[in-house]
């Protein structure tokens, strides 16, 4: 059951993804170095997961703490205790709906791989690689929140843009805002922070624990799961661009066949009198318009997604 709690969680190892040799990702990683989050998303990556279960049980907020009980003994965390735990800078913004709007505009275009302005509506796939990378961390790491990785929003952009654009945010704050709504009954924030929880209920001397296991290998960003995640969305966008190009030829073809189906066309055809009149009437030479046989138009890629549907 605790492994729901990081199914979805990204870990850094900062020491190996900052030895790679890619530039890119190399300048994204040292941003979130530079705004402040290397001491929580690069912290010790080890669970404990009875812990973690009875601590998400028995928790809830009371006068701005998260309150909970693990093994029959008291916990309470404040927002000071988080900030020094993971050494979080405690000055600056502390909501997303203050971040300047010429600075989000900026950034759309920082990441963008075409250099268009990006559109907020649209899939991460219009960013460069290591900006594809950096919205999975914002997604998974801090905002923690369920349903699709892909499509971008807002919240989620505003968080990339203060790390893009070296925006001064009070991450204790803001993370532990966070925090509180996955202690709130009723809440639809996800639960999270698998790692950094274990991190804070170790910090309590009179609470056994139990055994720790290590955090998954498969989630922790390092340089060769992050060379992994770029070969992959580089075939991908092989690929895109690949049906793009067939999906293209396919139209023009269509609408060629279109023009060659041209007007239809006229035939002269012959109509005679009965036999009786032939020697009284000449043979009489009609036009007549012929009807074209229907054609009809082959499916169109949209007409079989759905069909599919």
């Amino acid at each position: 059951m605790a492994a729901s709690f990081y199914s979805n969680a990204i870990h850094v190892d900062f020491d190996s993804v900052l030895a790679m040799d890619e530039p890119g990702m190399v300048s994204m990683f040292q941003a979130l170095v530079a705004s402040g989050l290397q001491g929580f998303l690069g912290c010790s990556a080890v669970v404990y997961e009875e812990a973690l279960v009875e601590f998400f049980a028995n928790g809830h907020v009371r006068d701005g703490l998260v309150v909970s009980s693990v093994d029959g003994v008291l916990v309470e965390i404040s927002e000071e205790l988080f900030a020094e735990t993971f050494e979080l800078p405690v000055d600056g913004l502390g909501d997303l709906s203050e971040m300047p709007k010429d600075v989000v505009f900026d950034a759309r275009s920082i990441v963008s791989l075409s250099g268009e302005p990006i559109s907020l509506s649209g899939r991460k796939n219009q960013m460069k690689f290591e900006f594809r990378l950096l919205y999975d961390i914002v997604a998974k790491a801090i905002s923690v929140k369920a349903g699709s990785f892909n499509a971008i929003t807002v919240e989620k952009f505003s968080l990339m843009t203060a790390v893009v654009c070296s925006v001064r945010m009070n991450w204790a704050k803001f993370l532990f805002s966070i925090l509180k709504k996955m202690m709130t009954s009723g809440s639809k924030q996800a639960k999270g922070f698998a790692i950094q929880i274990s991190l804070l209920l170790a910090t309590f001397p009179s609470l056994e624990l139990g055994e720790s296991s290590e955090f998954p290998a498969s989630k922790v960003l390092t340089k060769n799961t992050v060379h992994r995640f770029v070969s992959i969305n580089d075939r991908d966008g092989a690929e895109e661009v690949t049906g793009a190009a067939k999906k293209k030829a396919v139209s023009k073809k269509r609408s060629a066949a279109d023009v060659g189906a041209a007007v239809p066309k006229k035939k002269r055809t012959f109509k005679k009198k009965s036999i009786s009149f032939i020697s009284s009437m000449e043979l009489v030479e009609v036009a007549e318009e012929a009807i074209p046989i229907q054609q009809v138009a082959e499916p169109s890629a949209d007409d079989v997604d759905v069909i599919i549907q």
